[in-house]
């Protein structure tokens, strides 16, 4: 699809120290503005709010996207739904699985397709009932009715996710938390089948170190084999200021699993590149949780994401994040 991802340099140096997100933000809105984004438009879902999408996947001879359903005043009870287009509007598909979790996400692995999400589960503490906990899990099957869980992640770990490597391993990029970890590193490790995807293997991977300043945290939403053997990860960066406000953009890197070396984080756009709209709270009004890209034959991508926990949208025409990075320690 035109992707022209080859010919990364390999600049064998240790960055200087991680930027935080504000100066990242600095960088972003000194290029080139951005075109403005789309809301997507649903129905079907008795006035629930459909977010954190993933990008459109062909499937069961139909192009698909999951979505993540919830009510506004809903926490933690949210299901994902597979939705189908028809002039203009997504709808439910009738006859598709829906399942209890958040933040929907697939992958072809092999001649399967991987399905997996976050799921909830009460966890209570001291001095909360209500206190829940969660997990990752994964399903695997050949087409919607056909997909069985077969795995469960650690718990406390969201955003772990899968990609098919040229020497035949499967690259897992996983997300600890807690300890020198804080609200979330990125690590990563191969595995030879999706047997081989458990707890154990999950908490052995390798973190990619100097990627978060201190207090920020980030994730791994989407992952892309590069024409050289290179991984492009799309993912996303976030803090929380001295207001309570959380602050998530979406951002980029280019990972080499050969020698665990990744380009510099780059912001490649922020919940201003989308019409202003609906918001689950006010503290979570600039957020945008980007799902996958959409390759263009013109060297453009496509942008598929979640906004403000409340609405999900597009955003095309936008520079390929993974063309010409320099890979630093």
């Amino acid at each position: 699809m035109g992707m022209e991802m080859n010919n990364i340099d390999i600049e064998k140096e240790k960055r200087p120290y991680p930027p935080r997100c504000t100066e990242l933000l600095e960088r972003f809105k000194s290029k080139e503005a951005l075109p403005m984004g789309e809301k997507l438009q649903f129905s079907g879902v008795d006035g629930q709010d459909v977010y954190n999408i993933t990008a459109p996947f062909f499937i069961d001879n139909r192009t698909v996207i999951a979505g993540r359903v919830e009510k506004r005043e809903k926490l933690a009870d949210s299901q994902v739904m597979f939705f189908e287009e028809k002039n203009g509007v997504w709808s439910p598909i009738d006859g598709a699985p829906t399942f209890k979790l958040e933040d929907g996400f697939l992958k072809q692995i092999g001649d399967e397709t991987i399905f997996g999400g976050v799921e909830v589960y009460p966890s209570p503490g001291k001095d909360n009932k209500d206190e829940v906990g969660y997990r990752t899990v994964f399903y695997r099957g050949h087409d919607l009715s056909s997909l069985e869980k077969f795995a469960v992640g650690p718990d406390g770990m969201k955003d772990i996710r899968l990609v098919s490597l040229a020497n035949g391993h499967i690259g897992v990029f996983t997300r600890p938390q807690g300890g020198e970890n804080g609200n979330g590193k990125i690590g990563y490790i191969e595995i030879e089948s999706p047997e081989d995807l458990n707890e154990k293997n999950l908490l052995n991977a390798k973190i990619i170190e100097n990627q978060f300043a201190s207090g920020e945290w980030g994730g791994v939403n989407e992952l892309y084999l590069l024409e050289d053997g290179k991984i492009g990860v799309v993912g996303h960066i976030a803090y929380i200021d001295e207001q309570d406000i959380k602050h998530y953009y979406a951002m980029a890197f280019v990972y080499d699993p050969e020698t665990h070396l990744s380009s510099p984080i780059e912001i490649i756009a922020t919940r201003e590149n989308f019409p202003a709209g609906e918001e689950k709270n006010t503290e979570l009004a600039d957020i945008i949780f980007p799902s996958s890209l959409v390759f263009g034959d013109d060297g453009t991508v496509t942008l598929y994401a979640g906004l403000s926990d409340a609405e999900a949208g597009i955003n095309s025409g936008l520079p390929n994040p993974f063309k010409g990075k320099i890979l630093f320690k």
